[in-house]
């Protein structure tokens, strides 16, 4: 298969919504199985269509570990149905060589999708689980959002974005997300309350 090439940050292509995909056509399984090698060859646990010039709604996953076998999940047309809980951790992009910030996120999510045959599925991820990060960072790529707008700190993704040569921050497209700093905030005053 082939490797494709990764769209990086400044590329106007990765602030589209991503379009349905009507038919899934040999195209759309062929660029699916090259998404996946792509991602493979490039260490990443997730790569969505948008990111290889293509803005229509499908991402792979797979979150296997090194000594576990390869475990590609393809999500076509996914819906994120359910949300709650918080977390953060560093997160870093194929599209962002190099660059990690802190960012905030969902600790639970389910999502429906159809997989590469057009079968319909729900998955849920938990705890704050690299899978739930994966599926809301690849997610986010079809609506036009980036993982730099889930900052916790805007400065330290100014100053990772400049360490890196990327261009800077777009401050109007940064979440404010209050409803999951209100839940880490909270999480970080019974830590300090129990030490």
């Amino acid at each position: 298969m082939a490797i494709l090439k990764i769209v990086t940050y400044g590329n106007e292509s990765l602030r589209q919504k991503s379009k349905e995909i009507s038919k899934i056509s040999k195209k759309i399984r062929i660029l699916a199985e090259n998404m996946i090698d792509t991602m493979y060859k490039n260490n990443g646990v997730g790569l969505a269509a948008p990111q290889v010039g293509e803005n229509i709604r499908m991402f792979v996953i797979d979150v296997s570990l090194d000594n576990e076998p390869y475990n590609p999940i393809v999500f076509i047309n996914p819906k994120i149905i359910k949300k709650e809980g918080a977390t953060h951790e560093k997160e870093g992009c194929l599209s962002f060589p190099n660059a990690f910030v802190d960012v905030r996120r969902y600790s639970y999510v389910k999502v429906k999708a159809l997989d590469i045959n057009g079968k319909p599925f729900i998955m849920e991820a938990k705890d704050g689980s690299l899978l739930s990060r994966a599926i809301q960072h690849e997610y986010d790529h079809l609506e036009g959002i980036l993982f730099i707008d889930h900052s916790r700190n805007i400065f330290e993704a100014i100053k990772v974005l400049e360490e890196n040569n990327l261009p800077t921050v777009q401050k109007d497209k940064m979440l404010d997300e209050k409803d999951i700093e209100d839940l880490l905030s909270n999480e970080d005053n019974k830590a300090d309350n129990n030490e």
